[in-house]
């Protein structure tokens, strides 16, 4: 395990940055999102969460893919190449580093993504243990232990230090880029520091929320159960859940024309528009309780069945975001179990 102290982490964000670009939570417009680093910018450890997670980094929220030309009757096509130059992303907690591995299951599976797996082969991770998780947490739900985040690296904050471990040759390869700046150290510092944060996350509100009515094979228990009715009304239909959420990939797919130029472009989408999917025929969800009990059985169930894990991280950005308190867990709630009351 490797140390440095907090007050020189700029040291270490320029020595990364120097020949690739740094990722990491910084602060603009009184919010928080993953930004490029530049010398100077300053790292906020107690802030828990970014606005978006950092699958906004791998799948950003639009990306160019290809362009189109015309003149006359000529037609010139120019596909867009992905990523294919290292980056790095720093600060990144256990449950976003959880839904990147949701991420992958989906566009890495074949047909492969090639923009997306182009970023995951081209960028390292260092995650960061949460040292103050906060009462919309309950990503320990899922199985996620905050204090060991995982990624390429993973870090945690004990007193004035940050200690370091690797858990891939990535990781490995960029604490060498940056050695002199490390010492060496035991893990005893930071055995003491999770268990601090253990000590937190067992007194959070929805530390023992309980998943047994969900998961693999429950379809047909869950799809028609009168709590959607109810459930569903106060939904806006915003979309404010899904664009906060670390794995939703729902995605559509347009063209913007200026003069002879056409950009085709993807952005992200919501399973919560009235006009999602929409084609000739119209939608194939009509109604908001369809919708809302998609995007609901899509993370707790359907995923699990194609996947064999549940598609929610307990992030607890959409209990925070949604502007009517409508969220994933009062739906996992009303669905019972035994801790749920």
């Amino acid at each position: 395990m490797k140390k440095l102290a907090v007050k020189d982490l700029n040291k270490f964000f320029d020595a990364i940055s120097a020949d690739q670009l740094l990722y990491m939570p910084l602060e603009k417009g009184g919010s928080v999102n993953y930004g490029i680093y530049s010398r100077g910018d300053k790292y906020d450890p107690t802030v828990l969460h970014t606005v978006k997670s950092v699958k906004d980094v791998f799948f950003p929220q639009c990306e160019s893919m290809a362009s189109f030309v015309t003149a006359g009757k000529k037609f010139e096509v120019a596909p867009i190449a992905p990523v294919d130059q290292s980056f790095t992303v720093f600060g990144v907690r256990a449950c976003d580093v959880r839904g990147m591995e949701a991420l992958d299951k989906v566009f890495l599976s074949d047909p492969v993504d090639s923009y997306y797996a182009a970023r995951r082969a081209h960028g390292t991770v260092i995650s960061v243990a949460c040292s103050a998780p906060e009462e919309t947490c309950f990503c320990t739900a899922f199985g996620i232990d905050p204090t060991n985040p995982g990624a390429d690296i993973q870090a945690v904050i004990a007193g004035e230090d940050i200690l370091f471990s690797a858990n891939t040759e990535k990781g490995i390869a960029l604490l060498d880029k940056v050695a002199d700046l490390l010492s060496d150290t035991d893990d005893s510092a930071a055995d003491d520091a999770k268990a601090s944060i253990k000590e937190i996350l067992n007194k959070l509100p929805l530390a023992d929320i309980d998943l047994s009515a969900w998961g693999e094979g429950k379809t047909e228990e869950l799809f028609d159960r009168p709590e959607w009715d109810e459930l569903c009304k106060s939904c806006l239909g915003c979309g404010t859940c899904t664009y906060v959420c670390p794995t939703c990939q729902c995605y559509d797919i347009r063209d913007y024309k200026v003069g002879d130029k056409t950009t085709r472009y993807r952005c992200w989408d919501s399973c919560m528009y009235s006009d999602f999917t929409m084609a000739a025929h119209g939608t194939n969800r009509p109604d908001k309780k369809q919708r809302f009990r998609q995007r609901f059985m899509h993370k707790l169930v359907y995923f699990p069945d194609r996947y064999g894990m549940f598609s929610c991280v307990g992030c607890g950005r959409c209990v925070a975001k949604c502007p009517v308190s409508m969220n994933i867990v009062k739906v996992i709630k009303a669905m019972g179990g035994k801790n749920n009351g």
